[in-house]
């Protein structure tokens, strides 16, 4: 069954769109964890003692959850846009400013992962760890890092058809 993010892709961009939903599932998964722990939480609040570090986990847990979403938001072109300054745009215009975004949205996926995997680095050699269950916190960086290198390869993937639907336009007119 394709998913959006697969729909007519096949190839490279097909297998990275697999993977991109994979990630994504994972992130969802990681947020119902956060969940069910904050409801075992309040359970044992209430019944014996509440839970140890839920808010350090709660911390890495989302953060982790949303950098996993953002290469799926970028293959399905599920990002806020604002339609309201292009709903009277012409086909060829739509597509040239989704060429820019496509654009805009790899050089940004490029510089927050420099930046991220400098920060997972730091993280590591300075040896942070959280207050109450002593996670090193660089090991949130992998997973974050690890999304950020999908959302590289996600930005490269609609540029790249973006760039084509642009060409496209060209021909037709």
């Amino acid at each position: 069954m394709a998913t959006a993010a697969r729909a007519g892709r096949s190839g490279l961009p097909g297998a990275v769109a697999a993977v991109v939903d994979a990630w994504a599932l994972f992130g969802g998964l990681i947020v119902l964890a956060v969940v069910a722990m904050h409801v075992a939480s309040v359970v044992g609040g209430m019944v014996w003692v509440p839970f140890p570090g839920d808010f350090e986990i709660t911390q890495i847990g989302i953060a982790v959850a949303a950098f996993a979403f953002l290469p799926y938001c970028e293959l399905t072109g599920a990002n806020v846009t604002a339609d309201i300054f292009t709903s009277g745009v012409g086909r060829r215009t739509l597509s040239v400013l989704k060429l820019l975004a496509s654009f805009v949205a790899l050089l940004f996926s490029v510089l927050l992962l420099w930046r991220m995997y400098a920060g997972l680095l730091d993280q590591k050699e300075y040896n942070y760890v959280t207050a109450i269950l002593q996670v090193p916190v660089w090991i949130g960086f992998i997973p974050i890092v690890l999304s950020l290198v999908l959302l590289v390869a996600a930005a490269a993937i609609t540029l790249v058809e973006n760039a084509r639907g642009v060409a496209g336009q060209t021909r037709d007119g």
